[in-house]
This record gives structure tokens, sequence and C-alpha cells, in this order.
């Protein structure tokens, strides 16, 4: 990844943000650090605003409250280094424009918005749309694929980015087995190239063995850690209230269907 600029790793640093909608906090005094290469996984019920914390750390939503730094700078420094894909639910689909078009789209902050596509972006551009299998994809319309194959190409185009950060949410949600497996080799091939991974996810056996720390959240962190420390059943419990299930044999299963919280605020997550 294209780090010449910098001269320390990059370092990503959440410092007491307050995030919501209007004058409605979703988010309330958040903090914790995530190092240079680390893998975290975000995990909590419907509407704890792990969605809302992606969209904060991208300036798509302002601090009510709190400073967010990258590479020791505030946010809006780096916004071409952080990388976010969002949910599928969340894209418009029947946006006109080629699989190819839309990763050229994570070049855009590279060569600016008004300039030419050159060489050396096309070559990204396929080189990304390789390393997600999907090269022969290159020139169809993003509304005549498949859920997996468009969560593909929006993981080829946070890639043709070249990020430091990069933030996936829910990228495991509805998709085949062939792009869950893309994904994953997408996250050993990141870890292998130092960039910063956070990903927000329900699976807590999949946070337990990929990640190495776990952040639990619910409008505020109730654990920062490894999974051994974090996934207790006494934490669980406080983060996701009775709908703690099981505990056995470090296989974790939650009844996500009615969290606890406000459920206006579902909607707003996109969960």
């Amino acid at each position: 990844m294209d780090n010449e600029s910098l001269n320390e790793p990059a370092r990503l640093e959440i410092n007491n943000i307050s995030v919501g909608y209007g004058n409605v906090p979703v988010l309330q005094d958040v903090s914790f650090d995530v190092q240079h290469g680390s893998r975290i996984a975000i995990v909590g019920p419907n509407g704890a605003g792990k969605s809302t914390l992606f969209k904060a750390l991208v300036g798509l939503l302002p601090l009510m409250e709190g400073e967010i730094y990258i590479h020791s700078l505030p946010l809006g420094h780096h916004l071409d280094c952080v990388a976010y894909v969002p949910q599928r639910g969340e894209v418009d689909w029947k946006f006109p424009a080629t699989v190819a078009d839309v990763v050229m789209m994570g070049r855009f902050g590279k060569m600016g918005w008004l300039a030419a596509p050159k060489r050396k972006d096309w070559d990204v551009v396929h080189k990304s749309l390789n390393q997600m299998g999907i090269e022969d994809l290159a020139n169809k319309h993003i509304s005549d694929l498949s859920g997996g194959q468009q969560q593909r190409v929006f993981l080829a185009r946070a890639l043709a980015q070249q990020p430091h950060i990069f933030l996936m949410d829910e990228p495991f949600t509805g998709v085949d087995s062939t792009t869950q497996e893309a994904t994953l080799y997408l996250l050993d091939h990141l870890q292998e190239e130092m960039v910063t991974v956070l990903i927000s996810t329900h699976d807590l056996n999949l946070a337990a063995t990929r990640f190495d720390n776990i952040l639990l959240l619910n409008r505020r962190i109730y654990g920062y850690g490894k999974a051994s420390e974090i996934f207790t059943t006494d934490i669980l419990s406080k983060a996701f209230g009775s709908h703690v299930l099981a505990i056995e044999d470090a296989s974790l299963l939650v009844d996500d269907c009615c969290p606890p919280g406000d459920e206006h605020d579902e909607h707003k997550e996109g969960h």
C-alpha cells in the first residue's frame, strides 16, 4: 500500500466520540485505539451503532462530541487512505455503471475527480478485479450481478483505493460461499500488506477465530480486547441483555431478533 507520505505507522484513535442522527445520539462516549495492521471485529446487537461508527470514521456523519485521529491528524486529512464498504442494502444498484467504472471510483481520491484515468489507474483496477475473482465481469452492468458479485465489486473498489484502513460493514451477510471465501482471502491479503481492518459482523465465532481483537458495542463499548476476554457470559449478557443463549466449547450463540435498546435506531443502522 502507498505509505510514501507517512512518517509513522497508521494508527486510528477514537477519543470520547458521540455520534447520532439529528440531535439524537446513537453512540455515546466511545473511545478506543487501533494499532497499525490490526484486524478488529465489531460486534453487537441490531441498532448498536456499528454502521453509525463506520460512517463517523469516514466523515459521513458529523461528531457531536469527541475527536478522531488518523496518523495523529484529525479526521479529514487522510480521507483517501480510509476505504469503506457499506452494507449492500445502502447502495443504489440501478446506477448506470459497469463493474470497471465502479471499481475506478476507488481511484478518484488518487487522481482527482476531473482527471482522466491513466494507465496506472487501470492497472490497479484490473488487479483489484482479479484479486476478487471478477475480472471477467468488468464490462457488465452492476444491476445485472448477483448479490455476492455486487459485494465483490465494492470490495474491489475499496482495494483500488489502496487504503491504509479498511472498513467493512457486514460483508458476510446474505452472500454466497464463494464471496465469503473471497472475503476471507482478502482479509489474509490485507494482513500481509499491514492494512488495518475493521469489520462489523453478527458472526461471533468468525470474530473469535479470525480477528486480533473484539470491540463489543451497544451504544457504548462493553469490551475491547481478545475474544477470550470479551466473549464471556457476563460481558455478553450485559451487551445483548437476555439474548445470549449458549457458550459451549468456544461456540457462541446469540438470539439477536429483539435486542435491548431503542428499536427506532434499527433502520438507521441498516441492519
